[in-house]
């Protein structure tokens, strides 16, 4: 056989462009016709020093434009969320938030229902306990001498600062609970991160697990290794013997469960990764459990990320790619903001703290925590 000429390729490329015109125009053809008139009707809000609240601010910002407008949107979203009947907010929470001054943030929203399940890394729930134990974190500089630090025993978070012997105090924490445990019995992260929040209220650490013990509030954490408990867990193996085994497939049913049993959820992403896309699969299996012909997806969404969708990864991943999969309904109150999240959640956090005190109808979830 002989490859292709030139003719042959020109004629192929002239196929292929003709079929992806097609394709273009019957989107064209679908997309609704709009006036001059129509795509003109929203003036933007032109923003004027002076006093006023800090949601009173957003909801002018959600009127401008850029990544501005989009931090007014997400105020407002969540805002709605709130005043929601019948509606189960799941919050992914990802990074190493803790360590700069936002997880007493976390806590609140658990404690006050603005979210009802919560799915983190063990980044996030753990570094917290630092300070519910009473020590701190500390202002640095990214331009430290690294090898002055390791000689200190102090470890650095970019800007922020930990004593690494603290840090070991965190550890031991979660060391001292997990040797309270039976071996012999396997756990869900959820499980885990229960009994570990009803240990540390009776010790009066109040960190986020115990705030979402005493709420009442689902934790899951499908990277819970990638950090503090994997290290404290790994001692106990290594200078008791003893073996706490985890069950992530728990996990994941019992998160579709929550989707099936609550019927009607929105998403809260703080960044993404794993977090973000257990909770985004919570909604398939609960689809394929009904047979797979009819999706199921979240009503609501929001998104705060610092990545960008080009590189194919779940962090930059945009709410629209989502609906592809049946994960986000294609008419749902959704935003995505860039920004990161370290500047945008205090200012949203206290936007939703004038604008609502907590929810009045949180879905009861107490029926997980029989299973």
């Amino acid at each position: 056989m002989f490859a292709p000429g030139l003719a042959e390729r020109n004629a192929a490329s002239r196929d292929g462009d003709r079929s992806f015109g097609k394709q273009l125009s019957e989107v064209s053809e679908g997309s609704a016709v709009v006036s001059k008139k129509e795509v003109l009707s929203k003036p933007v809000a032109t923003i004027e020093v002076g006093k006023k609240s800090i949601s009173g601010l957003l909801d002018e910002m959600s009127q401008t434009g850029f990544q501005g407008k989009k931090l007014g949107e997400v105020a407002k979203i969540w805002t709605e969320m709130a005043k929601q009947k019948g509606l189960t907010v799941f919050l992914g929470l990802t990074g190493s938030l803790s360590t700069t001054g936002q997880w007493k943030i976390i806590r609140w929203l658990v404690e006050n229902r603005y979210v009802d399940v919560v799915v983190s890394t063990g980044a996030n729930i753990s570094e917290d306990i630092l300070e519910a134990l009473g020590y701190h974190y500390y202002q640095g500089t990214w331009l430290a001498d690294d090898e002055a630090l390791l000689r200190m025993k102090v470890d650095r978070f970019y800007d922020v600062y930990a004593d690494e012997m603290q840090y070991r105090k965190l550890e031991r924490t979660i060391y001292s609970f997990a040797n309270t445990l039976d071996p012999k019995k396997v756990y869900s992260t959820r499980e885990f991160l229960y009994q570990f929040g009803g240990y540390l209220n009776k010790k009066g650490i109040d960190s986020i697990v115990a705030a979402a013990h005493r709420a009442k509030v689902p934790m899951y954490s499908p990277g819970l290794i990638d950090s503090g408990y994997g290290v404290a867990l790994s001692l106990l193996r290594r200078e008791k013997g003893k073996m706490i085994r985890l069950d992530q497939t728990k996990d994941m049913e019992e998160l579709a469960q929550i989707a099936e049993k609550t019927k009607r959820t929105g998403v809260v992403y703080l960044g993404g990764g794993v977090p973000k896309d257990t909770i985004q699969l919570s909604t398939i299996i609960k689809s394929l459990s009904k047979g797979g012909e009819e999706e199921t997806p979240h009503e609501y969404a929001i998104q705060i990320t610092a990545d960008s969708p080009q590189w194919g990864g779940l962090s930059g991943c945009t709410l629209e790619e989502a609906i592809s999969w049946g994960k986000i309904k294609s008419d749902a109150k959704k935003a995505t903001l860039y920004a990161d999240i370290t500047l945008a959640l205090p200012i949203v956090a206290h936007a939703l703290n004038e604008k609502t005190s907590g929810r009045s109808h949180p879905p009861d979830l107490s029926w997980v925590f029989k299973n």
